[in-house]
């Protein structure tokens, strides 16, 4: 049996999908029927080029995209020749997207109510304690389909904040710990560069959401919860935590923000982590 111990704790989103998708389509039907929907529409978020419609459209492209492979097998999109996977995937984001600006905001709420509904249901029946493919920012080895549930879930999240950013409303305060806990998740793929003795551990701490240490076993590094008193130490809120995972914030923005302590190598790479496909 594969160890995956490494990561932690299995996280199950499962019951979260319901409530994030009515909550999502109720915002944008909400923005579709108000009178200033068209400029709400346009208005631009975090997402380089993208507008609010984009953004939309891009949670809609994902929906259809985990469906057709997932759930139906269908595999037809390959990188090309020595593109790489994070530049395949910008790619036929952007060529989705640019295609969806033919919808208008009433057919795109639609189909994403309905298609949603249907990752809802995808996702309530999956078998999280499966092994299923990588996550590329948790690492290039299987992993199981509990993290690429969560991984889902917290994209859809960030959207759903991106999206609200863009138009001047308070961020969401529901599901943040699960959200923040998935993206901890990348710190022993992040931490795999630093040469350190088995026993070194770094403790980084959400405020008001808890701690995660990550050590160097004799194998890699891992989570774990008994590792004794951290060579370093970094810690966020939770606002700058979730943007430095997303890339909403740089390394040295939320160096800016943060306390730290320890070794600098530790805190530098900590410091580092992604928790998106990039």
């Amino acid at each position: 049996m594969t160890d995956l111990s490494w990561l932690g704790p299995r996280i199950d989103v499962r019951p979260l999908f319901a409530g994030w998708q009515a909550a999502f389509v109720g915002l944008l039907r909400e923005l579709d029927g108000s009178p200033s929907g068209a400029d709400g529409w346009n208005r631009a978020t975090a997402c380089p080029g993208w507008s609010v419609q984009d953004v939309a459209a891009h949670v809609l492209g994902d929906h259809v995209g985990r469906l057709s492979m997932v759930r139906d097998g269908h595999w037809r999109l390959q990188p090309g020749p020595d593109e790489p996977f994070p530049r395949f995937i910008d790619r036929v984001n952007e060529e989705w997207v640019t295609a969806a600006r033919r919808m208008s905001p009433r057919v795109l709420v639609d189909l994403l109510d309905h298609v949603g509904d249907e990752i809802v249901a995808h996702w309530r029946g999956a078998d999280i304690d499966a092994l299923g493919g990588p996550v590329s920012w948790a690492g290039p080895e299987e992993h199981p389909v509990w993290l690429d549930a969560a991984r889902d879930f917290t994209e859809y999240w960030t959207h759903h904040q991106q999206i609200r950013d863009a138009l001047g409303l308070p961020g969401l305060a529901e599901h943040v710990g699960v959200v923040l806990d998935t993206f901890m998740r990348a710190l022993p793929h992040t931490m795999r560069a630093v040469d350190a003795p088995a026993g070194t551990s770094l403790a980084f701490t959400v405020t008001g959401h808890g701690t995660w240490t990550c050590a160097r076993t004799a194998e890699r590094w891992a989570l774990r919860d008994d590792a004794g008193a951290p060579d370093a130490r970094v810690e966020l809120d939770a606002d700058s935590a979730w943007r430095l995972c997303t890339r909403g914030i740089t390394p040295d923005e939320a160096a800016g923000r943060a306390r730290t302590g320890g070794h600098p190598a530790l805190v530098s790479a900590a410091l580092s982590i992604v928790s998106i496909i990039r």
